[in-house]
């Protein structure tokens, strides 16, 4: 029952690794999000696409403004009004003129200095520290780009205005200038969002400049302050105005309130919305990948794309999923050399010298002639034959739950029921035994193999000194097996058992078995009875 139950354990985990390579797992997108494109994505899409995504994004926040603004200067203040008490050329000539000259002008600057920051990015070269720098100021002088703009508009609107009322001054200089700051700071973090590709080449040149990386804890209070700070500043400046100029009724202040805060509003939690976006990708990255790693997938690295303290988490996890390939890489080659099931009970508890007393079945194989093999064959295709040859007889063990406990020269030894127990370790090392001569005689016709199996206690645990030990078995069962395996090479079939190992298997194991002669093994006082399988007996017959 226990041989079955490991046995559906191995199929298991040989399944869970085919899933793993299968690449099924669920994936999420490189840079956070599908509009950013896929990390092979050739340089010149990637120019294209981040151009329109950010023109798109930046043209929209302004837009946004605008509107805003047109409703706080001509609804929230209505008196004196931008329509009845100012002259037309100015409402409907001047000011619609800036404002498509103002967008026009800075969306080619934007353009044309975002190129010119990654070019490097274009011409696919590798970035410098200055590069770098270029890369990670690009959304700053995006924002100071449109403080400009918006900046002179305030001044221009101010002064125009002022001229014909010195009531508009205080009204075009707050209201304009409130939104130019909240436009520049949404044109920053949407920057920031459309040039993470980009950010993710240069982020491979090393960390971003600190002064240049605003932080977590900055992006947050930089929202907060121009989200909601500065909005109740003006709702403040307004109610300020009306004491000293008395020039609003009860219900236009009221008005001029409720559309402050409702411009706010929007303001506010469209840029919470954007800084709550930013922040919440990179995590969901992560968090996908550690899902990923949990389930045993440890293929490709993320794309480290924020130059925030969420970048040093998604350098971070990669650090550790390098460490764990590396693990991995090392458990296996450790396994390669003494065994997975050594190596496992190596990785559960300290190995110490040693060892203690077990019940185990061991087959010894033996290449018949090898010495003409060696001197008659080139060394390379010694080692091919060599490796066909240790191929099947590793395949057949580990199918049967043994342990490949070593190689000597051109013989191996395998050990059933050490380090893991088998209910049975006769039943899985005949079978075995059975199938190696099988698979022998069937793929390596120009080859034999003597092959001898014995059962018996044995001291199963590390051999050597505290510096270089080896798991190993010692008992007579072991010595009887390499005799057994010496006299199956002149016999029909090449294999041989002894009657104890017999008696310890299963009667359908038994049925596949006949007791032949008896025999004194060099070495050994008391005579030993063999066995071989049954359809060698009958053909010897």
């Amino acid at each position: 029952m226990s041989s079955k139950k490991s046995m559906a354990q191995r199929i298991g985990r040989v399944l869970e690794r085919i899933t793993r390579q299968s690449g099924r797992l669920p994936e999420t997108p490189a840079y956070g999000s599908l509009l950013l494109g896929r990390v092979s994505e050739s340089q010149r899409r990637r120019r294209i696409r981040i151009q329109i995504i950010l023109t798109v994004l930046v043209l929209g926040a302004n837009f946004i403004g605008i509107g805003v603004t047109l409703l706080l200067v001509a609804v929230a203040i209505p008196e004196p009004s931008v329509f009845d008490d100012a002259p037309a050329w100015l409402t409907f000539a001047v000011v619609p003129a800036y404002v498509a000259i103002a967008l026009a002008l800075g969306t080619y600057w934007i353009t044309r200095q975002t190129v010119l920051a990654l070019r490097w990015a274009i011409e696919e070269r590798k970035p410098s520290g200055i590069d770098e720098r270029n890369t990670f100021l690009a959304p700053w002088r995006i924002a100071i780009a449109d403080l400009i703009l918006w900046g002179l508009g305030a001044v221009v609107s101010t002064i125009l205005y002022g001229l014909v009322n010195t009531q508009f001054i205080p009204r075009f200089l707050v209201c304009v200038s409130f939104c130019g700051v909240l436009v520049a700071t949404g044109s920053y973090l949407l920057a920031e969002f459309a040039l993470r590709p980009v950010a993710a080449q240069a982020l491979e040149a090393g960390p971003p400049p600190r002064r240049l990386s605003a932080g977590i804890m900055g992006r947050t209070m930089m929202v907060w302050f121009l989200g909601s700070g500065v909005p109740v500043i003006g709702i403040a400046l307004l109610a300020m105005f009306q004491i000293l100029m008395r020039n609003l009724t009860e219900t236009q202040f009221a008005v001029g309130v409720l559309i402050i805060s409702f411009a706010t509003l929007i303001f506010g939690c469209l840029l919470m919305w954007i800084l709550a976006w930013l922040t919440a990708t990179p995590v969901r990255v992560v968090r996908a990948a550690l899902r990923r790693v949990e389930q045993g997938n440890l293929r490709g690295d993320l794309v480290v794309f924020d130059g925030t303290e969420l970048g040093e988490l998604q350098r971070g996890f990669n650090a550790m999923v390098n460490g764990l390939r590396e693990r991995e890489r090392v458990r296996d080659l450790f396994g390669r050399h003494v065994g997975r099931e050594v190596a496992l009970a190596a990785e559960r508890e300290r190995p110490k010298l040693g060892g203690e007393e077990r019940h185990v079945a061991v087959v010894f194989i033996d290449i018949v002639g090898s010495t003409q093999l060696v001197t008659t064959q080139p060394p390379t295709q010694v080692v091919e034959v060599l490796n066909r040859f240790f191929a099947i007889v590793v395949e057949e063990v580990d199918r049967h739950c043994g342990l490949v406990n070593k190689f000597e020269g051109d013989a191996s030894l395998a050990i059933f029921g050490a380090p893991n127990r088998l209910d049975s370790p006769e039943d899985a090392a005949l079978a075995a035994a059975r199938c190696i001569a099988k698979r022998l005689a069937g793929e390596m016709c120009e080859l034999d193999a003597g092959i001898g199996v014995a059962a018996g206690q044995v001291v199963a645990g590390n051999v050597g000194a505290k510096e270089r030990f080896e798991y190993t078995v010692i008992g007579e069962p072991v010595n009887e097996a390499a005799r057994l395996c010496e006299l199956a090479k002149s016999r029909p079939g090449k294999l041989l058992a002894t009657a104890g190992a017999l008696e310890g298997a299963s009667e359908d194991e038994c049925a596949r078995w006949s007791l032949g002669d008896t025999v004194t093994l060099r070495g050994h006082e008391r005579p030993t009875r063999l066995a071989q399988p049954v359809e060698v007996a009958r053909s010897d017959r």
